[in-house]
């Protein structure tokens, strides 16, 4: 039975997070923290086939399924860093918390989705009806954004909130008429076919991408382990298209959760992109040339103000470090 997915789900914070043993600035050394999601397989795989370590790296790496839980780690210096999507750090950033993005991970490209009923054609025929997703997390950004593109704000769908397996779990059951979770949900419903994937993150390339951010005073401080880790999850992207199938069973073994099953895993990435660096330098951009994740930026700033009543001004510069992305 596949276990509840949690990815990228924001909770209060806890002190569950600031107990993680102290970490710091060492060099030699990054810890990262990460929810269980495919996209961040790459940097298992990369561990665990030596890639970090043959240039003097270790990584250490963590299953937080909180992001304020990770993101509190971070903060207090347990963490060197964390993997995530760039609209879920965004909501973090700020001149007493600094950390910027040193490296893409993967891009959702099928993975996440908005199931509704057979007979359902378009969003708008969603308006007035309840919706289930989840509040505050990437769901309800990347619903926010499918919404605005057909002319609609979330104010004109009744929304249940809850977790997106919760709400995958509410759909099949016929308590809600659509929900917006990710797989292996939308591959279930397909296969039922009790409902259907209405749109898949496919057709939003660019929208959902996760990202290597670092504090900033790790990246000052550990510029040659930073060099270190981004070459490092180059060669695992290669080893990925190169070695599908054993680049999934090593994943597998790594992230764990609900993606321990190598096959489980090498389904879930159908729905991602993994980021080689020509894709990294094109999103993240090179010195002198932002990327195209400056418009995500803006995206997640004007989401998230709009949706959470609170102005957030987050720029490309604040949130994105170019050094490293050209190897």
């Amino acid at each position: 039975m596949i276990q509840s997915l949690l990815r990228r789900f924001t909770l209060p914070l806890t002190c569950t997070a600031l107990a993680l043993s102290a970490a710091g600035a060492q060099a030699g050394t990054l810890s990262i923290g990460h929810t269980t999601w495919v996209g961040y397989g790459t940097l298992y795989l990369a561990r665990d086939l030596g890639y970090f370590k043959e240039q003097g790296l270790d990584v250490e790496l963590t299953t937080i399924e909180e992001a304020s839980m990770y993101m509190a780690a971070q903060a207090s210096g347990k963490l060197s860093g964390s993997a995530s999507t760039i609209d879920e750090i965004l909501k973090y950033r700020s001149k007493d918390f600094c950390f910027k993005a040193v490296a893409a991970l993967d891009e959702s490209y099928g993975g996440d989705g908005v199931l509704v009923g057979n007979g359902v054609t378009s969003l708008k025929e969603l308006k007035g009806q309840s919706v289930a997703v989840n509040e505050g997390s990437v769901s309800q950004f990347w619903l926010s954004y499918l919404l605005k593109h057909n002319g609609m704000t979330m104010a004109d769908l009744d929304i249940q909130n809850m977790t997106a397996d919760d709400a995958a779990t509410a759909f099949i059951a016929g308590r809600v008429p659509a929900a917006v979770t990710w797989e292996p949900h939308l591959s279930l419903v397909r296969q039922k076919g009790e409902g259907k994937v209405l749109i898949d993150s496919s057709k939003t390339p660019g929208v959902i991408v996760d990202v290597v951010a670092l504090s900033c005073d790790v990246i000052d401080k550990q510029p040659e382990d930073v060099k270190a880790l981004v070459k490092g999850l180059y060669k695992a992207v290669q080893f990925t298209r190169d070695n599908p199938e054993k680049a999934h069973e090593i994943m597998a073994k790594g992230v764990g959760g609900y993606l321990a099953d190598p096959v489980e895993l090498a389904n879930a990435a159908k729905g991602v992109r993994f980021y080689d660096q020509a894709m990294s330098e094109g999103l993240l951009g090179v010195p002198g040339k932002p990327g195209d994740i400056k418009g995500v930026i803006r995206l997640a700033n004007e989401t998230w103000s709009a949706l959470q009543g609170k102005r957030y001004e987050v720029s490309y510069d604040d949130l994105v470090d170019t050094r490293f992305v050209s190897q």
